[in-house]
C-alpha cells in the first residue's frame, strides 16, 4: 500500500518571480545531520575532507557548529552511518525542503526577515539562523543565489512571507 503513496511538496513547484528576485523549490536531495566530537572520525568514515570553520563548506558539507555538520547530496544517495566510530549520522531528508532565492534582490528579500547582514555573507558560507521566527539553514551558493533549508511544516508560511516581501 505504501508503494502507492506520492510525495507532494508543501509549496508550489511553480517558481515565484518579482522584480529582481525569484523563489523556487530546489530539486529533491538527500540531507544528513552529522555530529561528532572529532571531525577526523567523520572524515575517516565518509572519506571526505570536513570543513573545520563554523560557517565553512567543503564539497556539499557545511560546518554548522563546533561538532555539527550538514550534508546535502543527490536524491537517493546513501552514506555510511557509523562504522563503530563515535559519530551520529541522521538522514533528515524528509524533514526539510529547500527554497532557492535568487536574483539581484535576493539578499534584500532575505534580510527583510533575517537578522544577518547578508551583503557581507561570503559565497559558500552556511549558518543556522531565523527568518522571522522560523529556524532555517541559510547557504549562499553564489553572489545572488541563496539556498534556504526549512522544515516542511514551516515551508508554506516561509514561502508566503518571502513572496510577500518580494512583492513590495
Amino acid at each position: 500500500m505504501s508503494d502507492a503513496l506520492i510525495r507532494h511538496e508543501p509549496v508550489s513547484e511553480t517558481p515565484f518571480s518579482a522584480a529582481g528576485v525569484s523563489i523556487s523549490l530546489a530539486a529533491p536531495m538527500q540531507r544528513y545531520a552529522l555530529r561528532a566530537r572529532n571531525a577526523e572520525d567523520l572524515e575517516s568514515l565518509l572519506k571526505v575532507k570536513m570543513p573545520r570553520k563554523i560557517g565553512g563548506s567543503e564539497g556539499g558539507i557545511f560546518c554548522i557548529g563546533p561538532d555539527e555538520w550538514f550534508l546535502r547530496t543527490e536524491a537517493g544517495a546513501t552514506i555510511p552511518i557509523g562504522g563503530g566510530l563515535p559519530v551520529a549520522i541522521t538522514d533528515v531528508s524528509e524533514r526539510s525542503i529547500c527554497l532557492v532565492v535568487e536574483g539581484p534582490r535576493a539578499s534584500e528579500i532575505l534580510m527583510s526577515g533575517c537578522p544577518l547582514d547578508l551583503e557581507n555573507f561570503a559565497v559558500g558560507r552556511a549558518t543556522r539562523t531565523i527568518y522571522e521566527t522560523v529556524e532555517i539553514i541559510l547557504i549562499r551558493d553564489a553572489e545572488h543565489r541563496f539556498h534556504v533549508e526549512v522544515w516542511r511544516s514551516f515551508a508554506v508560511w516561509l514561502r508566503s512571507a518571502m513572496t510577500t516581501a518580494a512583492s513590495h
